[in-house]
């Protein structure tokens, strides 16, 4: 989780204690983080599958990449689930559409188990926009960016 901010998910700062190097990226890129992070094989952290959805949404990842860590670690359902909630924020980013894609429908996420999707956006009331909802994404190097 440590890397994950330091890479960018400051919205989280405060959420992870510690130091870590970064190793770089071609050591652990941030497809590895993200799948790292939502796998589920650590202890089970709300915190950690809030940054890792964070972190699949990041500027320059691979769907294709991304599908096949998501199988090769056992955590397709999760990765599904996650880009489904981020399609529905950005349904004109063609990134998750090509992650639903590349990742076939076979098992779920049993209710109750990930963290609800308005964990993964941040919601304003107002904005300079003017006053009403406006939802965005969560993802390194800030709020809403489309990669």
């Amino acid at each position: 989780m440590r890397l994950a901010i330091q890479r960018g998910c400051r919205y989280y700062e405060g959420m992870a204690c510690g130091t870590v190097v970064d190793p770089g990226m071609e050591k652990i890129s941030n497809e590895d983080l993200a799948i790292g992070l939502l796998h589920g094989g650590l202890e089970w952290s709300p915190a950690a599958l809030r940054m890792g959805a964070a972190m699949l949404g990041a500027r320059g990842n691979d769907p294709r990449r991304i599908a096949r860590l998501a199988r090769m670690e056992r955590c397709e359902d999760v990765v599904r689930e996650v880009a489904r909630a981020g399609s529905r924020v950005e349904p004109a980013n063609e990134f998750w559409s090509n992650l639903l894609g590349a990742i076939p429908p076979r098992g779920s996420v049993p209710p109750g188990v990930l963290p609800h999707w308005t964990r993964f956006v941040a919601m304003t009331g107002m904005s300079r926009e003017g006053i009403g909802v406006r939802t965005q994404w969560i993802r390194p190097g800030g709020i809403g960016r489309v990669p």
